[in-house]
């Protein structure tokens, strides 16, 4: 189609020009005392050549004039070849882990003029990475772009540098100086700032902060459910005081406080403060809501102000367990407390011959020095040694 025009168009151009070059019409020019015929065609045809040579006259000077601008586009264009080269070698290498390529890249950009704050910190994160910290904090003192974002980016790094040396006061200090620039709920710098609580022991603010993260659908729903199990496990090793534990244990969540393994560090931390009636309390609810072997074997430590009532307890459950060496052992304790000395020793070698275990062997080593058995206490406490 594009040729058929052509053609048509070459036809009507032939047929112009010969109409035309039959055409007697003429054109006169007069500059006194000058005077100058032409024919028509003559003159169109010298008009356009008029026309189209001052076009390219005007287009050569005007690109004569414009050469500076565009030799700077030029070596502009050039330069951003250049630095896209770097930045595509700089984060190749250092997103595969090349750290010593990436931060040669970094450093051999920011030597060629680059002033995007992207490569001192790219070659701080690589510093950082290869223990070289000196060289890190040279490169974090030029990271001080102007544009918006580039202070969250070496802030963001700083906190990195401070969480990955454990020193969470600073790291959190960095955090604050980011909230203040402006940048909130920003999910990268809540996760940071969970890590640094978290080292911290700044158990409160770990569960804030778990919330805000879930509800910005930054962290996984089981990731945080374990994370604030932890949490509230630390939370209550944290606590000093009888009291404040007694109203920590109060607003535990209830799905953590029905974990065996939440009811052993309660009860253990309410038996080392003097809780032993709170612990013992704890203990029944928790064994007979759901048996745990391993969680009776506490029962036995918290001896409460009526220990016959605790054996009367202990004595139902074997009833319905009467081959879990964790209640003989508890048993074994509590009748130890009560100076039943026959019983109790009956109890723990039951625990013994059912699982032989350190606690049970310690139990019954105790148990024979209080009978004045040194030779038997001493054999006793050597096969409790053997026990990791």
């Amino acid at each position: 189609m594009k040729y058929l025009l052509w053609v048509i168009a070459l036809f009507a151009a032939a047929a112009a020009l010969a109409i035309v070059s039959k055409n007697p019409a003429y054109v006169q020019l007069v500059y006194p005392p000058y005077r100058v015929e032409v024919s028509l065609t003559m003159f169109i045809v010298m008009s356009l050549l008029a026309f189209v040579s001052g076009y390219w006259l005007v287009r050569l000077i005007s690109s004569f004039l414009n050469l500076p601008e565009h030799v700077r586009q030029f070596r502009m264009k050039r330069a951003q070849i250049r630095a896209r080269k770097l930045l595509d070698d700089m984060l190749g290498a250092f997103f595969e882990g090349r750290y010593t390529d990436a931060e040669k890249a970094a450093e051999k950009a920011i030597k060629s003029g680059e002033t995007s704050v992207l490569y001192p910190i790219i070659a701080a994160r690589s510093a950082h990475e290869l223990h070289e910290f000196k060289k890190r904090d040279a490169y974090m003192a030029v990271a001080g772009g102007k544009k918006a974002g580039d202070s969250t980016m070496r802030l963001m790094a700083a906190t990195k540098f401070m969480l990955d040396e454990h020193d969470p006061e600073s790291a959190l200090e960095a955090l604050r100086e980011l909230r203040d620039s402006g940048v909130k709920n920003h999910s990268g710098a809540l996760s940071m700032e969970l890590n640094a609580q978290q080292q911290a022991g700044n158990w409160d603010e770990v569960l804030k902060l778990l919330d805000k993260l879930e509800k910005l659908d930054a962290i996984d729903a089981a990731d945080a459910d374990q994370l604030r199990q932890q949490t509230w496990f630390n939370k209550i090793r944290q606590q000093k005081d009888l009291a404040e534990l007694t109203s920590c244990l109060k607003i535990v969540p209830t799905g953590i406080r029905r974990l065996g393994k939440f009811v052993a560090l309660a009860a253990s931390a309410l038996i080392e403060l003097g809780g032993c009636e709170q612990a013992r309390k704890l203990l029944t609810d928790s064994l007979n809501a759901q048996w745990d072997s391993e969680l009776v074997a506490l029962y036995g430590d918290c001896q409460s102000d009526d220990v016959v009532e605790q054996i009367e307890q202990a004595e139902k459950w074997l009833n319905l367990h009467n081959q879990d060496s964790g209640l003989m052992l508890a048993l074994g304790k509590l009748c130890m407390h009560q100076k039943l000395w026959g019983k109790a020793q009956s109890y723990l070698d039951a625990s013994i011959s059912l699982k032989p275990s350190r606690a049970a062997f310690e139990a019954s080593a105790r148990l024979a020095e209080m009978l004045g058995y040194a030779d038997d206490a001493s054999r006793k406490y050597q096969q409790a040694a053997n026990f990791k």
